[in-house]
């Protein structure tokens, strides 16, 4: 995009957005919630919708001036459905959510009381922090109940799901994740859910592109609520979408507006319009299914390199590499000296963690970014190998219980890796790497 004008008229931030173009150019990024959106995005959310003010609903605004407005959420509302092959007599879409935990969020206001019980796969084994996390206001607000992975297989087991729903009778079970490297059963979630006279509610944020491309189960029509965001997989703008059978919808919508938020950012709105057209396209269902091989590809490169992979390798986009065997807590090591090889990953609690969030014993990895980007199996083994080289010279650093020595350890440990020879040779020839490879949204 042409920033001329920005430049004249505000040097500092015009920097700072060069700076980023360049880390994200020469940088591989393997954090599988990221993602490059295509340059009709960038325009779209860029455009003179952005001034545009339209508390409410279409044809139903509390200002004026929203004609066409109107017609584009309409527009958006109707691709959504449409990718799914949804009835519009048995499903609607609400495209207004600014993210993904206030469309969450708004989903347990609208159809539940305060204290109400949900259940949910747990934050430290897969789950998202919008799913009843005590730090979080769903935590604060709903009493959660978290079913967890198998500890030895990794996998999710099914039966526990049922005897905690048979137990606890929530109102809501949810399935859906954000550190789960498997595919999810949503019949038999959704099933459990009518044995206990619950809502079943699905929150694919991570797999929309998976499931749109045909490379993942999708959740309909087995699910009475699936939300979504819309900047992972599908390669769209930071926004949420609700879908949800209509008998549901007048209490989900006014619990987004206006329950949670005020006037939609049609931008927004236009730029996942824009992403749900691209991802009708044949493309894009080899985008999907690519991201899979090239995720199988680095789960299998990394195992054969003596790397522990949370339950043992990947069925859809990410995979948790479990650290422990270098000792708890490496995850913070590992991301910073990743970081400075410009290899760009996000530190991440394995199941059975006993360090805090931000010390986890594990990192998170993805394929989606790189794979829009052109990367495919043979760019893997290069990118497997410059992993493992880092994780085994960088994960013997300890990090301590005692909260003082820890500190001590990371201010030493983040002044040592920016001079570290290795890492800066490896730099190199990321940047190199990187560069052969364009970012979609500059073409």
């Amino acid at each position: 995009m042409n920033f001329e004008y920005l430049k004249q008229t505000d040097k500092e931030i015009y920097d700072l957005i060069l700076l980023e173009l360049k880390r994200q150019k020469q940088s591989i990024n393997l954090i599988p919630s990221e993602n490059y959106t295509s340059k009709s995005v960038l325009e779209a959310i860029s455009s003179i919708l952005n001034d545009k003010y339209s508390e409410g609903y279409p044809y139903k605004r509390y200002y004026g001036g929203n004609l066409y407005v109107d017609e584009l959420e309409v527009l958006c509302q109707k691709r959504a459905l449409n990718i799914f092959n949804l009835n519009p007599d048995e499903y609607n879409v609400n495209v207004q959510p600014y993210s993904g935990t206030p469309a969450n969020l708004a989903v347990y206001t609208g159809l539940l009381n305060i204290g109400d019980t949900i259940l949910s796969l747990k934050l430290s084994h897969g789950g998202h922090l919008s799913h009843g996390d005590s730090v979080n206001l769903s935590g604060k607000l709903f009493n959660f109940i978290h079913y967890e992975v198998d500890q030895k297989t990794g996998l999710i087991n099914y039966e526990n799901i049922e005897e905690l729903a048979k137990n606890y009778k929530p109102k809501l079970i949810i399935s859906g994740f954000t550190a789960y490297p498997r595919i999810i059963d949503f019949k038999k979630i959704s099933q459990i859910a009518k044995s206990v006279e619950a809502i079943s509610m699905a929150d694919i944020s991570h797999i929309i592109g998976l499931i749109i491309g045909g490379a993942h189960p999708s959740p309909f029509p087995f699910c009475d609520i699936v939300t979504t965001t819309t900047h992972k997989t599908l390669r769209g703008p930071r926004g949420a979408l609700i879908f949800y059978k209509k008998e549901f919808g007048e209490k989900i919508n006014k619990a987004v507006f206006p329950g949670m938020q005020g006037g939609p950012h049609e931008n927004i709105i236009a730029g996942i319009a824009v992403a749900l057209k691209e991802a009708q396209s044949k493309n894009f269902k080899n985008y999907a299914k690519q991201i899979i091989l090239n995720s199988k590809t680095l789960a299998k490169l990394l195992i054969d390199n003596d790397i522990k992979l949370v339950s043992g390798g990947t069925d859809n986009h990410l995979i948790l590499l479990d650290l422990r065997k270098f000792g708890p807590g490496r995850g913070y090591f590992i991301e910073k000296a990743l970081e400075t090889a410009d290899i760009i990953v996000n530190k991440n609690s394995v199941p059975g963690d006993t360090f805090p969030p931000y010390y986890p014993s594990g990192i998170r990895i993805g394929t989606p970014a790189i794979t829009t980007r052109g990367m495919k199996e043979k760019e893997m083994i290069k990118i497997s190998e410059w992993l493992t080289k880092i994780i085994k010279k960088f994960a013997i650093n300890d990090m301590p219980d005692d909260k003082e020595k820890r500190q001590i350890i990371i201010k030493e440990f983040n002044e040592k890796i920016k001079e570290d020879e290795f890492l800066n040779k490896i730099r190199k020839e990321v940047n190199d790497f990187a560069l052969q490879f364009p970012l979609p949204g500059l073409n």
